[in-house]
């Protein structure tokens, strides 16, 4: 009748099951407290954020950064315009706003306002492309200096 009590095995086994359950209690400790330990987006210790707006509407694509070494980091421009780019190393940058792909036909600008746009008309987000101008490193006219710690950048895009 003793040997029933705890999951009816003998004082060997009791022993063998009681290492097993601290060991399993110990993993689970351990990947509780590592769940906590960070590593993700809202955490980063270094970041830009800011807003892309073109004539005050916010812009859809994505924040590129672009070094002196041609190495890129990026963050997606949010619905809002608002952008964040993560652990950015420290350095002088060229800033690229790209568009999504397939955001539809070309809309011409005004007069000497530079070359058409993509329009994203019927695509039911109120956001808009950025001009073409913005779209790589070498045609951008935004520079930053990226800087250790959080920072804001915005960049009110120009037709």
């Amino acid at each position: 009748m003793q040997n029933l009590v705890f999951l009816g095995g003998t004082g060997r086994s009791r022993k063998r099951q009681t290492r097993t359950i601290c060991r399993c209690l110990v993993v689970m400790l351990v990947l509780v407290l590592s769940a906590g330990c960070g590593g993700g987006k809202g955490d980063a210790k270094d970041s830009v954020t800011g807003k892309v707006t073109l004539n005050s509407s916010p812009v859809a694509g994505t924040v590129t950064f672009v070094y002196e070494d041609n190495k890129e980091v990026a963050g997606p421009i949010n619905p809002d315009g608002t952008y964040l780019v993560s652990n950015p190393p420290p350095g002088k940058v060229k800033v690229v706003v790209k568009g999504h792909p397939g955001t539809g036909a070309l809309v011409p600008t005004p007069k000497g306002a530079g070359p058409e746009m993509p329009s994203m008309a019927g695509s039911g987000s109120q956001a808009v492309p950025p001009p073409r101008k913005y779209g790589s490193a070498a045609t951008t006219d935004i520079s930053y200096e990226v800087k250790p710690g959080k920072h804001t950048f915005d960049l009110p895009l120009k037709p």
